[in-house]
């Protein structure tokens, strides 16, 4: 049993690294490059390792083991909620800047629901033994669908979520920098950034499903379950921005994290029968994941190369979108075309007919963002307009509902 203290300890350093990441580090929008990206991703890894040592100095090797586990299935199988991400902020069209303060309250929301989820799992395991099997078999269940899964797609369109805020809330029709709630003559309005964090926030209680109780399946100690996820999810926002753009490239990864699954729900069903040691399970998750991502990049080699363009370039192998759609200052922007140049140049090349498509696909897709009663269609946010000349701006897209 963990002591009330060490609990304590946690929850205090993980919202105090928060406060400082908001308040210190991140407290003016901007890109994140992948130099940053690279040196957050290894301070979050280095603290996650740290506290396994000490938790070996505390707990012994067993628990140790246990938690490193169990931050390493988190950890890979954060790969899929990067990649979704990615495609729904490119939904969006979330400018660069802003991504990281989406990510930050996403992150902040999916410790506390997991929290709440891995309390109630615990519970239930220690309550209802039996419930341990339902768990191995959903996650056999889920390893087996995500080997048949095609690319994943995402469908904001459908998030129940999304359809209540738009029926309680009006939305302005672009984005306000990085706030989610304005004022204009007197009303709230939220800004569509709202929307893309309500989206993030379903998404990842979604992936939650599969992660916590694959957790579950190294340790059922609630304190190691929830440190472990604690500690993975405070680097999602570090490795979003370091893989986002090549996660397309780890194409046997899905079949890694499958196999990872397919493993722990094994070891579930039969922990009545054979008790698979700790440092076992830590070799064979290792050696999955790590099989999975030589495989990928060795797959990746044997394809033509793809033209090096800038990180802000439309990736030309997949669907992910990492293009900065526009930032509110008029220099920012003219600085971003220009860098874009090289883009365009080697869009030229790709012939009439692909212009033509991914103009048809882009009226498409804000035709579709107006039904969702998202009335960005440019992607630029208002944050330099002059709002007390204007009245309030809303969301036209909903029938039925009166503006302020």
């Amino acid at each position: 049993m963990v002591e009330w203290w060490a609990w304590a300890g946690v929850l205090g350093f993980v919202l105090g690294m928060l406060t400082l990441d908001l308040l210190v580090f991140h407290r003016e929008a901007h890109e994140i490059s992948t130099g940053e990206a690279a040196a957050w991703s290894a301070v979050w890894i280095g603290l996650a390792l740290a506290f396994g040592a000490i938790v070996w100095l505390m707990l012994g090797p067993v628990p140790a083991g246990e938690y490193l586990a169990g931050y390493l299935i988190e950890k890979s199988l954060s790969a899929d909620n990067i990649f979704v991400f990615a495609m729904l902020f490119s939904y969006f069209r979330v400018p660069l800047a802003y991504q990281h303060r989406v990510l930050f309250w996403g992150v902040l929301g999916a410790l506390v629901l997991r929290a709440a989820f891995i309390a109630g799992g615990a519970a239930l395991i220690q309550r209802f033994h039996w419930t341990i099997y339902l768990f191995g078999a959903f996650l056999l269940f889920t390893g087996v669908r995500m080997t048949r899964r095609g690319v994943s797609d995402v469908h904001p369109d459908r998030n129940p979520f999304l359809r209540l805020i738009r029926r309680v809330i009006p939305l302005t029709d672009a984005y306000e920098g990085q706030r989610f709630f304005v004022r204009r003559a007197g009303h709230r309005l939220a800004t569509p950034l709202l929307a893309v964090l309500v989206v993030v926030e379903t998404t990842d209680l979604l992936f939650a499903l599969d992660s916590i109780p694959a957790v579950f399946g190294v340790t059922t100690n609630p304190f190691l379950v929830f440190t472990s996820n604690a500690f993975a999810i405070l680097g999602l926002r570090a490795l979003y921005f370091l893989l986002a753009g090549m996660m397309r490239r780890f194409v046997h990864l899905k079949l890694g994290l499958a196999a990872v699954l397919v493993f722990v729900g094994t070891k579930m069903i039969i922990t009545d029968l054979y008790t698979v040691p700790i440092w076992i399970s830590f070799t064979v998750i290792a050696a999955l994941i790590g099989c999975s991502i030589v495989a990928s990049r060795r797959s990746s080699t044997l394809d033509l190369p793809v033209p090096s363009l800038p990180a802000t370039c439309l990736r030309p192998t997949g669907r992910v979108d990492l293009i900065d759609h526009g930032s509110g200052d008029r220099s920012e922007r003219n600085s971003q075309e220009s860098a874009q140049e090289p883009c365009r140049r080697s869009a030229d090349g790709e012939g009439e007919d692909d212009r033509h498509r991914v103009e048809a696909q882009g009226l498409a897709h804000d035709e579709g963002l107006e039904d969702m009663g998202v009335g960005l269609v440019d992607g630029h946010d208002q944050n330099n307009d002059e709002e007390s000349l204007e009245g309030p701006t809303v969301d036209q897209g909903h029938q039925g509902r009166d503006g302020p």
